[in-house]
């Protein structure tokens, strides 16, 4: 039985936010997949034209989701450190599992298939990421020298390489933000933070040359010149873009107006573009506040992190941030050709099993870490 003294310190602003968003999501999905109308339908005629199939799926991944939540939540986050080797190897093991026997779908081997459910191991690998980079970083009085960063790299190049190979460069930056992220707030000095981006900087060329693929070399050429390939790989920013500047102040609406999600120019409109999707249907109001929800999510999670009793809790939550706010930078900033496009989800927003029940999971651990931010007294 969870002790009442722990439910007094549950944000519930954190889960509010969070089931905002999702509605947000519900709602941009049942606009992306609903059949376009000619402008003179009925109001009954208008929603007999939405595929609810989707939205009913994405509010069961919600509602599982927040199940997960509240389960992770109860849980005393310490627990998660002395399993952090069997998550960890257990991750390691089905993103294994993947490279052999995954399910291929578009030139990507990604997913497990049970049934009818397709997960997604390398999103799981971000909270395994986190955990075992917590655990670690915290058992270092400083991080000054290589010495003292090289465990956490070992940790990291594994599942990173698993994940590269399917290919998925996205999620790959996301588990490389995660740890320097984590490893900045530890306190990492400022000789290896430089030391680390002459290196990166550095590594460039040789990126390019012998370990980005030809797609993602595109996507990065398309980026610095979206009217390179407009017919092309520039498609989907350019009608995104445009998806989003036709909402203008007050958006198009839910029901009535046919939409370039609806007409199919927008690729991948629920899931990759559901913020495209979203603000054109609810204009620059919406988006507004969508962007808002997510700011205060952030900064609700960095407190958490700054009050948090011990620095592994700290961590964690760090973590946690530091991968919601790459996926909010990088989702929202594709959509409006602000950031290359890399396939990264927007958080509780996007639809997809898997990603949701990793966020869920993800704020779980922030919301255990709130709950506990004060040693109980008997």
């Amino acid at each position: 039985m969870l002790d009442k003294r722990l439910i007094k310190n549950f944000d519930f602003g954190i889960l509010i936010i969070i089931i905002l968003l999702a509605c947000f999501g519900m709602i941009g999905i049942g606009v992306a997949m609903r059949a376009p109308t000619e402008g003179n339908e009925s109001i009954y005629e208008v929603l007999g034209n939405i595929n609810l199939s989707y939205v009913k799926s994405q509010a069961l991944w919600v509602i599982i989701g927040l199940i997960v939540l509240f389960i992770v939540a109860s849980i005393d986050y310490n627990v998660y450190k002395d399993m952090s080797f069997y998550i960890y190897f257990f991750v390691l093991l089905l993103l294994f599992y993947v490279s052999k026997k995954g399910t291929i779908a578009g030139n990507a081997r990604r997913a497990i298939k049970i049934g009818p459910i397709n997960l997604q191991p390398s999103e799981f690998a971000k909270l395994a990421i986190i955990i075992s980079t917590a655990k670690t970083i915290e058992k270092r009085e400083s991080l000054k020298s290589i010495r003292d960063i090289i465990p956490v790299f070992i940790q990291l190049i594994p599942p990173l390489f698993f994940i590269y190979k399917q290919p998925d460069l996205g999620t790959s930056l996301v588990l490389v933000v995660i740890v320097f992220g984590m490893l900045f707030v530890a306190g990492l000095g400022y000789k290896l933070i430089l030391g680390m981006l002459g290196v990166g900087l550095g590594s460039i060329p040789i990126a390019w040359k012998f370990i980005f693929s030809e797609t993602q070399k595109n996507r990065i050429r398309v980026f610095l010149n979206p009217e390179l390939d407009p017919l092309g790989n520039a498609y989907n920013v350019l009608q995104s873009m445009t998806a989003i500047g036709s909402g203008r102040l007050y958006g198009k609406g839910l029901l009535t107006d046919n939409t370039l999600s609806q007409l199919n120019f927008l690729p991948a409109k629920h899931t990759d573009f559901i913020f495209a999707v979203t603000v054109e249907a609810l204009g620059f109001i919406g988006g507004a506040i969508i962007i808002f929800l997510y700011m205060m999510l952030l900064l609700k999670t960095v407190r958490v992190a700054k009050h948090s009793k011990d620095r592994f809790g700290s961590l964690i939550v760090v973590g946690v941030a530091s991968m919601m706010f790459f996926h909010i930078f990088e989702n929202i900033g594709m959509t409006m050709g602000l950031m290359p496009v890399t396939g990264i989800p927007l958080p509780f927003m996007s639809y997809g099993g898997s990603s949701m029940l990793t966020n869920m999971a993800a704020y779980g651990m922030v919301l255990s870490v709130a709950m506990r931010r004060q040693k109980i007294k008997f």
